[in-house]
């Protein structure tokens, strides 16, 4: 939670910079600012007349606040600060929707097979920002790729059955963390490009500052079963994680 708030902070720091920018560069709106600015110190200096002074301390409020809303990255602050505030929230509150209901739980499960379908025109929508898991549920196995901007990221391969050959999980990842759960008897390749974060597999745990990293488990060559995990992160840890 800390490295959460942390990491909003900069990003709130860096708007907050980008925004001093553009009103140094927007002549009407530092006019305006200054008027505001103006009239705010006038009716804090007016202590004789009540109703002039409340006058004053109004209109220079709402010329300070009309002059930040042409500012767009004001805009991108209050944006990025009510995702990130739900995000947070939703995440303390405990609640998961991706849980299954109360009625299923501690129920078997059988998975029945079918036919194989045509994949062709298949369309699935992503999601860019919050927190993200695959696998809480029994599925069918097919490669993922997934393009996420920010949120912590959780894959779990037990709830799956991989086929007998050379399996993909690809990830591009601006921000978060990614853990990936892979059963034993799997043979894993990871190949990693990370700007500012760790990996950690087999019990390694490496320091990446804008470096790549290719990693093998031991029964790779001897196992049947086989995944690669391509990981494109800008900042955050990539965990892989046998169980």
């Amino acid at each position: 939670m800390n490295k959460s708030w942390r990491f909003f902070i900069v990003i709130e720091c860096l708007f907050a910079l980008l925004a001093i920018w553009q009103i140094i560069n927007n002549y009407l709106v530092i006019v305006m600012l200054g008027i505001g600015l103006f009239l705010m110190v006038l009716s804090q200096n007016n202590v004789s007349e009540t109703k002039p002074k409340n006058i004053k301390r109004m209109i220079g409020l709402t010329l300070i606040f009309f002059s930040l809303l042409n500012i767009p990255a004001v805009w991108f602050m209050l944006i990025f600060a009510i995702i990130f505030i739900g995000l947070t929230g939703l995440e303390l509150s405990g609640l998961q929707l991706s849980n299954s209901p109360f009625h299923l739980r501690k129920k078997m499960m059988i998975v029945e097979t079918m036919e194989p379908r045509n994949k062709n025109g298949r369309l699935e929508k992503q999601q860019l920002f919050g927190n993200k898991r695959l696998g809480s549920q029994i599925y069918e196995w097919d490669d993922i790729n997934l393009t996420i901007a920010s949120g912590d990221t959780i894959i779990d391969l037990g709830n799956t059955i991989l086929p007998k050959k050379d399996n993909v999980i690809l990830i591009r990842k601006g921000f978060g963390r990614t853990r990936i759960l892979v059963p034993l008897g799997v043979g894993i390749h990871v190949d990693c490009s990370v700007f500012a974060g760790t990996v950690v597999f087999d019990e390694s745990r490496i320091a990446m500052r804008n470096e790549h990293l290719m990693l093998y488990s031991p029964e790779y060559d001897t196992s049947s079963r086989r995944i690669k995990i391509i990981a494109n992160t800008l900042i955050g840890d990539v965990e892989v994680i046998q169980v």
